[in-house]
């Protein structure tokens, strides 16, 4: 087995058919569909039980787990996978009919995969609107720590070498169910991965409410230890100097200063309460008099 489709589910039974039904629309099947259930509370078994049954072109694997988040179901899925190649596909999410044909293609064309951790397409939106930006030209190989030097922004779609993921497995936090996939995306690209950058269409999608990206920035507060770990370590990674990182823990602190304080927020980001607290007054003051000059702005004194 070559590839290995992975979704990871959570009550998107109701939607969840527009993707398998991509798959069965593949002009090239030489593929498995492993899906991790998140503990969905919908049907979604029973519809996976058929659709294992009824499926001859490709493998459809399911297991069902306690609700645990993304990362956690994306560590049992490599544990898992059969596929030299791994691919993350969200349950409302789907392909078009020659994603895994050019998968292919992609993963060929790549004549030294060393130093590869994997390659990347573009994505749309069912209007056919790119999703963030791109590049100029057919192809780049950068880390995804520099894809912002050559324009490219927004998610892509990305499928990795499964030898190279084995090495990365997502931090599991007790109490928390969420950590950012960029976490382990920087953590590859610090140690020196790159990642074949295409401008090749494999992937459709929207965000839809209640999906985690629509959460926004209330999902990294309520996961505060994960948060502060990813923001210590794009710190760490970006090279920040003493002043760019306080500024930076600054925008951290201002989101959980009032779930956890500031003496516990310094302590997660293991910097300086006294340093953090001063930056966080300083910033504060800016802001208030910002505030006050906007408001007043144009009255006669």
């Amino acid at each position: 087995m070559e590839l290995t489709i992975f979704t990871p589910l959570y009550n998107r039974a109701d939607i969840v058919g527009r993707l398998y039904r991509s798959l069965q629309q593949q002009t090239v099947k030489n593929f498995e569909w492993l899906v991790i259930d998140d503990g969905s509370t919908d049907n979604a078994e029973q519809e996976f039980q058929q659709w294992q049954e009824q499926t001859q072109d490709f493998a459809v694997r399911y297991l069902r787990t306690e609700n645990g988040g993304k990362h956690r179901a994306i560590n049992k899925a490599v544990k898992m996978a059969s596929g030299r190649m791994f691919f993350i596909v969200d349950s409302d999410d789907w392909l078009p009919e020659d994603a895994v044909e050019k998968i292919y293609a992609i993963d060929k064309g790549i004549q030294d995969k060393s130093g590869f951790a994997g390659f990347s397409g573009i994505r749309k939106t069912p209007q056919g609107k790119l999703i963030g930006t791109t590049f100029s030209g057919d192809y780049v190989d950068i880390s995804s720590l520099e894809r912002d030097t050559v324009g490219i922004t927004g998610d892509k779609s990305e499928v990795f070498y499964l030898e190279v993921l084995k090495k990365y497995p997502f931090p599991e936090i007790e109490n928390e169910n969420f950590i950012t996939e960029d976490i382990v995306w920087s953590r590859m690209a610090h140690d020196g991965y790159k990642i074949r950058w295409t401008n090749e269409e494999i992937y459709l999608g929207d965000y839809l409410d209640g999906g985690l990206t629509m959460q926004g920035r209330n999902i990294f507060i309520r996961n505060p230890v994960g948060y502060t770990m990813y923001v210590r370590q794009i710190a760490e990674f970006r090279q920040m100097n003493r002043k760019e990182r306080y500024h930076y823990y600054y925008y951290c602190y201002h989101d959980l200063k009032h779930t956890l304080g500031l003496f516990r927020t310094a302590k997660l980001l293991h910097t300086s309460a006294v340093i953090l607290g001063l930056k966080a007054l300083k910033m504060d003051s800016k802001q208030l008099l910002y505030n006050i000059f906007k408001k007043n702005k144009g009255k006669k004194v």
